[in-house]
C-alpha cells in the first residue's frame, strides 16, 4: 500500500518593492493634477504614434506609461550617458524642455525615411548634420501634437533650441528645479524603445493652477457647512425617552401599558440620531400629520 505525502501548495509571492520616501523634497503631483497631466500626455501619444507612420513611413505607436515629478538633477541621472536629447525653448523661459529617446533608435528613423528598412550596426553617435535636420523636422511636429495636445496648459512658444547626445552635459534647467517627466514607449515597425518627455514645471503647474484650481484652507469651513447642508438626515418627532427596569420590560405582555409621564399639553422632542434639537407640537397638514415647531433646542 502506498503513501501519498501532502505537499503543500506555493502561494505566489505578494511581496513588493519598497520606495524610499525622500522627507528631504516631498515635493508630489496633486491627484486632480496628475489625472489632467495624464490625459494630455495620452492625446500626446496617440498625436505623436500617428505623425512618426506618417513621417517615417511605417506603421508606428507610442503609449504613454506615468508621469512623475524630479528634480532635473535626478531626471538626468536616470538616462543613459549617450543618449539623444532634444532641447526645445521656451518663449518666457530660461530653462528648456526635453524630448529624450536613444540614439540607435533616431537612426533607425532616418533609414525608413531614406527608403532603407531600419537596420543598422552603427554604435552610439552624434547625428550628422543631415540627420539633425531630419531630427529637427520630426521634432517640430512633435511640438506642434504637444501643441495641440496640452491646449492652454502650454501657452508658451516653443521651437527645438539643440540637440545632445550627452545626458550629463545638456543643461536644460538648473539643477534643483522640478520637471514634469512623462515616460512612453515608442512602437516603429518591430522596434521598441523607451522615450521621455520633461517639462518644466513652473510651466505647467502655473496653468493647471487656474485650470483645477487647489482648494484655499481658508474656504474650509464654508465648504464642510455647504456640503453638511445637503446631507440627507433622518427626523423623528418623539416622546421624551423614560427609565424602566429591566425586569419590566422582560415582563413586558401584549395588552400592558407603560406610563411615559409626559403631560399631554407639552410638545415632543424633534430629534436627529437621537439628538434632540427642537420641541413641536403636533399639527395636521390637509389630512396628514404634522409638527409645529415651538422651540430649537440650543446646543453648544
Amino acid at each position: 500500500m502506498t503513501t501519498r505525502s501532502e505537499v503543500k501548495p506555493t502561494l505566489p509571492s505578494t511581496a513588493k518593492d519598497a520606495e524610499v520616501y525622500d522627507f528631504r523634497r516631498p515635493t508630489t503631483l496633486a491627484r486632480e493634477h496628475s489625472r489632467v497631466l495624464e490625459l494630455a500626455f495620452e492625446t500626446f501619444a496617440r498625436q505623436w504614434g500617428t505623425q512618426l507612420t506618417a513621417k517615417v513611413r511605417v506603421r508606428s505607436q507610442v503609449n504613454f506609461e506615468f508621469v512623475s515629478m524630479h528634480t532635473y538633477d535626478e531626471y538626468a541621472a536616470s538616462l543613459p550617458s549617450t543618449t539623444a536629447m532634444v532641447l526645445l525653448a521656451l518663449a518666457g523661459h530660461d530653462s528648456k524642455a526635453v524630448i529624450q529617446l536613444p540614439t540607435l533608435t533616431a537612426l533607425g528613423w532616418f533609414s525608413h525615411m531614406l527608403g532603407g528598412n531600419g537596420s543598422h550596426n552603427e554604435t552610439e553617435r552624434k547625428f550628422t548634420q543631415i540627420e539633425q535636420s531630419m531630427m529637427r523636422k520630426l521634432m517640430a511636429d512633435a511640438i506642434d501634437d504637444l501643441r495641440y495636445s496640452f491646449g492652454p496648459l502650454l501657452s508658451a512658444d516653443i521651437v527645438v533650441d539643440s540637440i545632445h547626445h550627452n545626458s550629463q552635459f545638456a543643461q536644460a534647467a538648473a539643477t534643483s528645479e522640478l520637471m514634469i517627466v512623462a515616460s512612453f514607449t515608442v512602437q516603429v515597425g518591430e522596434r521598441a524603445s523607451h522615450a521621455t518627455l520633461a517639462i518644466p514645471a513652473d510651466v505647467l503647474l502655473r496653468q493647471l493652477g487656474a485650470a483645477n484650481p487647489v482648494i484655499n484652507a481658508t474656504d474650509a469651513a464654508d465648504l464642510i457647512q455647504n456640503q453638511v447642508s445637503h446631507v440627507p438626515v433622518d427626523v423623528a418627532v418623539q416622546f421624551p425617552g423614560k427609565r424602566v427596569w429591566a425586569a419590566d420590560i422582560l415582563a413586558l405582555a401584549v395588552g400592558d401599558l407603560i406610563p411615559l409621564g409626559h403631560a399631554g399639553h407639552k410638545p415632543l422632542d424633534v430629534a436627529v440620531d437621537g439628538h434632540t434639537l427642537a420641541y413641536a407640537a403636533v399639527g395636521a397638514t390637509g389630512s396628514r400629520m404634522a409638527c409645529v415647531i415651538t422651540e430649537i433646542q440650543e446646543n453648544n
